[in-house]
């Protein structure tokens, strides 16, 4: 039986839907790059130029182990692998996700670089200090109990190691507006304050090193993305959203200007 969160996205045959996309949109299946892929694997606000600004802020070295919780179609794990020379594992719970994630790894020849697997985010299948960093991009708005999911990624995480994230936070500006991207109703979207997090993350020992507001970057790309209007090709990413995009993007702009919501970029230090 699938959770809401996984009925949420998992889609039936998605490789078959994303090859169909990619041969639409001109690419050629044998010899497919990082970058032919960003347009559909990049699931999060502002896509692969939020994920490059965050590396960037990490600044990992070549041969950093990465553990992506809630990787997607792992287009952030397939960036740092290719950019950063990272070894990278990548967590879902969308089963579908991990094995899509798994063929376009391989169709870009990063197999060896990258790996993906079902598994919980609050019960995380990996031994104390295993990973050098720990690097989550928009999966903790599903997730309720935010005190375990940062305490596993703590857990796995080495001393000495980053924590590091994009995701988006409670605002003062009151409930959210549904549907959004990652939740149809208020019944698989739980979001905490900025406070709140940085007293989560504080009470584990971590250290800010980076801690910045992206609100205006993420409303002039809605704002972008809202004056291209919702036929963005076959790329688009209907192609994993499929259901009420128009709506989801309207509402995703309403709760950024009225500040229901807050994205926030962070790296933290484990001491």
């Amino acid at each position: 039986m699938q959770t809401p969160i996984e009925a949420h996205y998992d889609i039936p045959e998605l490789t078959s839907h994303i090859r169909a996309a990619l041969t639409a949109a001109g690419k050629r299946l044998d010899a497919l790059t990082v970058d032919d892929l960003a347009p559909i694997d990049a699931m999060h606000a502002r896509g692969r130029a939020a994920t490059a600004e965050l590396a960037a802020l990490a600044a990992l070295p070549a041969g950093t182990r990465v553990l992506d919780i809630g990787s997607g179609l792992g287009g952030s794990a397939r960036y740092l692998a290719s950019r950063f020379d990272c070894d990278v594992t990548g967590i879902d719970l969308t089963a579908s996700f991990c094995e899509t994630a798994t063929e376009l790894s391989a169709m870009v020849g990063l197999s060896t670089k990258t790996r993906f697997r079902r598994a919980d985010a609050l019960a995380l299948p990996f031994h104390d200090a295993s990973f050098d960093a720990v690097w989550t991009e928009h999966a903790q708005m599903n997730i309720p109990d935010k005190e375990r999911f940062y305490a596993e990624a703590v857990r796995v995480l080495r001393p000495g190691g980053s924590l590091i994230f994009a995701d988006l936070f409670a605002g003062p500006g009151g409930e959210l507006h549904y549907p959004v991207p990652w939740a149809d109703s208020a019944e698989t979207s739980s979001l905490i304050s900025s406070d709140e997090l940085r007293r989560i993350l504080g009470s584990l020992g971590l250290q800010p090193i980076h801690d910045h507001d992206h609100s205006d970057r993420t409303r002039e790309a809605i704002e972008a993305a809202r004056a291209r209007g919702t036929d963005n090709g076959p790329l688009g990413i209907q192609v994993v959203l499929r259901r009420s995009v128009p709506e989801k993007f309207k509402n995703a702009f309403r709760n950024l200007s009225e500040r229901r919501f807050v994205p926030l970029h962070g790296v933290w230090q484990k001491p």
